[in-house]
């Protein structure tokens, strides 16, 4: 059972709102037109056939009431009474509408009836007798209260059987009571059309009722569901960007971690380049600086000279590596400059420091980046042709830059033998490759006997 129960609500909750609400609201709809339709046609009954007794019970007595002698001083009718109530009952008009007549005393005496047989007899008097004798006109259609009602209702005809109080006309006191029973042929047409009217009229206004309230109900649904929809994709896109933002985040911190293992990288090759470069030179130019041609007398100017010669060439080779790898880390001022003046500075110093040629193919214009992005376009431009000219040879070099799809793209070729990307990149490739990777950008190397390819792609939808 508590199984039936779960798998009903489940099915139940995933139904949309306003099928919920049809399903629901018309059930409670049904239940309340049900009873507000039991109640009406039951008072509407109760009317018709109250309104319909009283103006029946009103023709008759008008009819036989001028024929009754004085019922508290006459306990009993005499024969011409008797037969002038058999000529009014038996004839005309009032005849064919009645089919039985009895005329009741308060003790249950029949002191009338059409059916000769039963006059002078004794019956229980039954609810509706004692009703009237209290003053009430009581109707009953179709219903019989007693044997002889039943007997009545046999002969297959609707009737209609009212009690009507014969009351003394100076006292106004009940002293007999006239039970009677029409033919109600018409008058269940008229309550069967009243009852189908009054039926007709509920369920049309339940029906209205929940039309309209389904109306608004799937409207709102519709919209419910609307923006349902529009949030479900929201929270997708949420969720999509804080993945990429989580794997951003992940790069970044691996980018970082080995960004500061290459920076150390870049310190011991500098200590490297100062040990085993100008420090020699200058350790050199040192001890040249002890040599005994200084100190002896006897020496000549010569001899001095040209040790003060080679003091003095040590010491200027000394400077200009000293002057080389500073000029490999002091940038020029790019932070000012438009992207393509970058790549043009960036091409213009190699050829002046390499005394080579470099094929540039470079737009009018590119879109503007920020600091982060321009600094790493140079070193990667800088980077890429000092490998091209180390390792290729300087055989064409070239540049290339442009835009596809709002994204901006940086290539440098050379000719050289090529290597193996995936077995060797240098420190300096690797470092290009965090920096790139660190502002969102990506780099791809490809590499082989014709030459070597290296390109960087930066999305330029969010820079300034």
């Amino acid at each position: 059972m508590v199984r039936l129960l779960g798998d009903f609500f489940q099915r139940w909750n995933r139904l949309s709102l306003a099928l919920q609400f049809l399903a629901a609201g018309g059930f409670g709809l049904l239940a309340v037109m049900l009873v507000v339709g039991l109640w009406v046609t039951s008072q509407i009954r109760q009317g018709v056939i109250r309104n319909s007794a009283a103006t029946t019970a009103l023709y008759v007595d008008s009819v036989i009431a001028p024929l009754l002698p004085d019922m508290r001083k006459s306990r009993e009718l005499g024969d011409t009474v008797k037969r002038a109530l058999d000529e009014t009952l038996g004839q005309g008009g009032l005849g064919k509408r009645l089919v039985s007549f009895k005329l009741w005393r308060r003790d249950g005496t029949v002191l009338y009836a059409k059916d000769a047989k039963l006059i002078g007899r004794v019956f229980q008097p039954s609810a509706n007798l004692v009703a009237a004798f209290d003053g009430n006109v009581v109707a009953e259609f179709n219903k019989p209260d007693d044997a002889l009602s039943q007997a009545e209702m046999a002969k297959g005809v609707p009737l209609l059987e009212i009690y009507n109080p014969v009351r003394e006309p100076w006292s106004g006191d009940v002293v007999a009571v006239s039970e009677f029973s029409e033919v109600a042929g018409d008058f269940q047409a008229t309550l069967n059309s009243a009852l189908l009217w009054s039926w007709l009229v509920v369920a049309g206004a339940t029906a209205a009722a929940l039309a309209l309230l389904s109306g608004i109900v799937f409207r709102g649904s519709r919209t419910i569901e609307t923006q349902r929809g529009a949030l479900e994709a929201k929270v997708a896109e949420l969720q999509t960007l804080l993945s990429q933002n989580s794997s951003l985040r992940q790069r970044v911190q691996r980018a970082s971690r080995r960004a500061t293992a290459i920076n150390e990288r870049y310190l011991r090759r500098i200590g490297a380049d100062l040990h085993d470069g100008p420090a020699q030179l200058v350790a050199l130019a040192a001890l040249r600086m002890d040599s005994p041609i200084f100190s002896d007398p006897d020496a000549s100017t010569e001899d001095r000279e040209a040790e003060i010669s080679g003091i003095h060439k040590t010491l200027v080779e000394a400077m200009r590596e000293i002057r080389g790898i500073c000029n490999g880390l002091v940038l020029p001022q790019i932070e000012t400059a438009d992207v393509t003046d970058i790549l043009r500075l960036a091409i213009t110093e190699h050829e002046r420091r390499t005394d080579t040629s470099v094929a540039a193919t470079l737009p009018r214009q590119l879109p503007e980046l920020g600091p982060s992005e321009k600094i790493s376009i140079y070193r990667f431009v800088q980077e890429g042709l000092n490998n091209a000219y180390r390792h290729g040879q300087g055989r064409d070099q070239a540049v290339k830059a442009g835009m596809k799809r709002n994204r901006l793209f940086v290539e440098v070729l050379d000719g050289g033998p090529g290597f193996d990307p995936a077995k060797t990149e240098g420190l300096g490739l690797a470092g290009l490759r965090e920096r790139i990777e660190s502002i969102g950008g990506h780099f791809e190397t490809s590499s082989g006997p014709q030459g070597t390819r290296l390109v960087i792609t930066l999305s330029v939808e969010e820079q300034p």
